[in-house]
């Protein structure tokens, strides 16, 4: 039994994240000889995660449903699947399987490291359904081994909030990094067309309300800009919004791309007005490792990517004006500060946001509960 390679088992609300997010950490697991079991919805990428050795159980985690029926039986389906692998380790990501996963494993005795990916809308904002979001998490992460938080102000808002199981262990991670590889430095577009990349799903949240009104009033005085947006809409009344606009000549809609490399290489500039409680913004992470200069908001899982006047700028949450004065103050650059702006952005994600970084951690925190059972 001791020469059986352990059985790590990671959770997530679909495989797309998992490949995209944490296939090197899974890597890492399956070189050190690991059985490695996927628990999510199976989305993109499943037949990749196969190929690398992964076995997946597909569950599907309704990540914005707020029925507690369904989640109540969304936690029978984690409590059930986890009896059955037993696995040594379970790895949790994003809300829900943070939560479910998380008591399933206190239940059935079974160590486990919950990342926290970011709060939330119903954990963030104060209000009734905070209060019961807030006790889940509570309960989600009372047995974990070790949390990983993307950022500080997550953090902190666990401990403000009574989150934090007692003797915690605790680590700060730079998100979930990038891969610095498949994100290399791309040369820095020439051309007088300038183009603006917007990505995200579709969502108010996102910023995207005022991502579009900002392209309108930047496109109207300089005609030779162009305002992408790639993500999936599920929402008729946006569809329509992006339609118009589209008609009208100010934006291209691209919808959900599997493939961001050419709009990163054409890209000027990634713009990102995003209020949503997000851990780290890998839109940011990815955008500025290709070394494109980034417009973010100022708030917790944006600001981290950005040096303001060097790498980018920042700007207030939910401030139109501001988006359009940084969007002027970008086209009043020249070419070569454009372009030294996205090298700088490159040089900050190399020393502080690699992801071999977030690999290490986890093998790391693995090695230490193995060495726990000696």
């Amino acid at each position: 039994m001791e020469n059986q390679p352990r059985h790590i088992l990671m959770t997530a609300s679909d495989t797309t994240f998992v490949y995209n997010l944490r296939r090197q950490v899974l890597q890492g697991l399956i070189d050190k000889g690991c059985k490695v079991t996927v628990m999510a919805q199976i989305l993109n990428f499943g037949q990749e995660l196969r190929a690398m050795g992964c076995e997946i159980v597909d569950i599907k985690t309704a990540r914005q449903g707020k029925n507690p029926f369904k989640d109540l039986i969304l936690f029978k389906k984690y409590f059930r699947e986890l009896k059955e692998n037993h696995p040594d380790v379970v790895l949790s990501n994003n809300i829900k399987p943070n939560v479910y996963a998380g008591l399933a494993c206190q239940i059935l005795g079974i160590k486990y490291i919950p990342n926290i990916t970011g709060l939330g809308t119903p954990v963030e904002n104060p209000g009734p359904l905070q209060k019961l979001t807030t006790r889940l998490y509570k309960v989600g992460v009372a047995g974990a081994n070790c949390i990983f938080f993307q950022n500080s102000e997550n953090q902190a808002f666990f401990e403000n909030h009574h989150m934090m199981p007692k003797r915690a262990k605790v680590r700060l991670l730079p998100g979930s990094g990038v891969d610095l590889e498949a994100h290399p430095a791309f040369a820095y577009p020439d051309g007088d067309i300038i183009h603006f990349q917007y990505t995200s799903r579709i969502l108010k949240e996102k910023g995207i309300d005022l991502y579009l009104a900002a392209a309108k009033a930047i496109h109207e005085k300089h005609p030779n800009t162009v305002f992408h947006i790639c993500g999936g809409c599920d929402d008729e009344r946006y569809i329509q919004i992006l339609k118009d606009a589209e008609n009208a000549g100010y934006i291209v809609y691209h919808g959900q791309q599997k493939d961001m490399i050419p709009f990163l290489k054409q890209a000027a500039c990634i713009v990102h007005p995003s209020y949503y409680p997000e851990g780290m913004s890998n839109v940011l992470l990815e955008g500025a490792a290709s070394a494109r200069p980034i417009i973010a908001t100022d708030r917790a899982g944006c600001r981290e990517t950005v040096e303001d006047g060097v790498t980018g700028f920042l700007i207030p949450i939910k401030d139109e004006q501001a988006l359009v004065e940084a969007l002027e103050k970008f086209m009043q650059m020249t070419p070569q500060q454009r372009k030294a702006m996205g090298l700088a952005g490159r040089a900050k994600m190399e020393r502080k946001f690699d992801r071999k970084i977030v690999v290490k951690a986890y093998l790391e925190e693995i090695q230490a509960l193995e060495g726990n059972d000696e």
